[in-house]
């Protein structure tokens, strides 16, 4: 029936024991926020993560400047001059 052993039922009696039928709605409220709080904390940080990753290729697909060529060469020798 609905996939409930003999064992499922035997849990919620004690649980019911436990806590009583008037906190068994507010520990199953608390336990979804948990659960909610739990995965939208997992997503955080795989969206950070993603974030980075696209980031990082977006800065190495983006070409560096190049660099002012100076207006003569460094190095050469006037040799139009004699001394």
């Amino acid at each position: 029936m609905f996939g409930i052993s003999g064992e499922h039922i035997l849990i919620l009696g004690i649980v019911l024991l436990i806590f009583g039928p008037r906190r068994l709605p507010e520990l199953g409220n608390t336990l979804g926020k948990a659960i909610r709080n739990f995965k939208d904390a997992i997503s955080g940080v795989e969206e950070a993560k993603f974030r980075r990753i696209d980031e990082a290729k977006a800065s190495s697909a983006q070409p560096a400047p190049a660099a002012a060529s100076p207006a003569s060469p460094a190095g050469t020798v006037d040799t139009t001059k004699s001394t």
